[in-house]
């Protein structure tokens, strides 16, 4: 999610409650990541699509490239409303639907696969966005949280309480998801995680935790903020290509937002990270726009919807973007910081782009 608006993260709990993985505040989310609640039912049904398009084991459509989004929850705690209502605005199904998640373990945001990602997975890919923190609100309302930190998952601290449990709710589920550990992590050294090194050994000992559980559903995507200012930063955090399946960047146009002033086509606001990531990472992994938007230009309605309809034309020459995920949520209630696709001229223009053929493979249903 977008880093740069988050408030300095509150250290609200003791020590022991981040071990025991109990969540900062109460109601109905009071299971601990010990418990895991009830596994999920096997998801994956049916036999996979075929044909040139047909997506491989790594999720990688043959053609065209994923429509995915965030939606945010809705005031009544569901997910599955919002989904379902945001796909009647734009004219189709998302391919991909992703959600964010911490390491608190209660029911609501810590525990993976809820009952809402389960039901909405029948029919779409999930990408989990799991994060070594614990969140002060219910789903990171005010983005402040306590880090547990990198070199404690490194040890091994936190494995028997937080982070086996929602291992076996992965292999559970069965069907393949598309997992992220810590996006946009080079943003996530000032919060106070730890250090590249540090990361890149959690990373590698989480991805060792699903391998000893036998948790091969899981297709991993290394996300980064794309941000060129810690290009140096984001080459110490790659993990190295065994442990790396996809490669995330998240980049926006806030234009009047988050004291940005210039606006940024859609290919002047991705094509400088995309090439970075392709000669210094990986010119073979398949990429993914994990969070993308613009802010809307206030004097100029219409600039937003010319802003959407001009992706699938552009995205044609970026051949390892195989998946784009919108992100669907305000980053403050200013108006210029509306990044929404909800109404107006910026819904014309996303349901335009959404439509267009690049975007209409076959989802996997195993």
């Amino acid at each position: 999610m977008p880093r740069g608006q988050m408030y300095t993260a509150a250290v609200l709990m003791v020590v022991a409650l981040l071990v025991a993985g109990i969540a900062v505040w109460g109601g109905d989310a009071g299971t601990t990541s010990g418990k895991g609640g009830d596994l999920p039912a096997d998801a994956a049904s049916g036999a996979s699509p075929t044909g040139s398009c047909a997506s491989d084991e790594r999720l990688v459509p043959g053609c065209g490239a994923w429509w995915g989004a965030y939606i945010p929850y809705d005031e009544d705690g569901s997910l599955a409303e919002p989904v379902l209502a945001f796909e009647k605005k734009i004219g189709r199904k998302l391919d991909l639907v992703y959600t964010y998640h911490d390491m608190s373990g209660n029911k609501v945001d810590g525990e993976l696969l809820t009952e809402d990602e389960q039901q909405l997975g029948r029919e779409r890919m999930l990408m989990l966005a799991w994060e070594s923190t614990v969140w002060t609100e219910r789903h990171h309302e005010n983005y402040t949280e306590t880090q547990l930190g990198w070199k404690n998952i490194a040890s091994g601290k936190h494995d028997k309480e937080i982070i086996d449990p929602q291992i076996r709710r992965l292999k559970a589920y069965g069907k393949k998801v598309l997992f992220s550990f810590d996006q946009e992590v080079d943003a996530r050294i000032k919060e106070g995680a730890g250090t590249p090194a540090e990361y890149v050994a959690a990373y590698r000992h989480l991805y060792q935790r699903f391998q000893e559980l036998g948790a091969d559903n899981v297709v991993w995507v290394w996300t980064v903020s794309g941000y060129l200012g810690s290009a140096e930063v984001m080459k110490q955090l790659y993990p190295g290509d065994s442990y790396v399946d996809w490669i995330g960047m998240d980049q926006y146009n806030y234009f009047g937002c988050h004291d940005t002033t210039d606006w940024k086509t859609f290919e002047d606001s991705q094509r400088p990270t995309y090439d970075w990531l392709l000669e210094n990472i990986s010119a073979k992994k398949p990429l993914m726009m994990a969070e993308f938007a613009t802010a809307p230009d206030l004097a100029d309605a219409d600039r937003q919807r010319g802003w959407y309809t001009e992706i699938p034309e552009v995205i044609r020459t970026m051949p390892r973007v195989k998946a784009m995920v919108h992100w669907n949520r305000p980053t403050s209630e200013e108006r210029r910081c509306d990044l929404t696709v909800n109404e107006g001229p910026a819904l014309a223009g996303y349901r335009e782009a959404g439509l267009d053929s690049w975007f209409r493979q076959p989802v996997p249903t195993r």
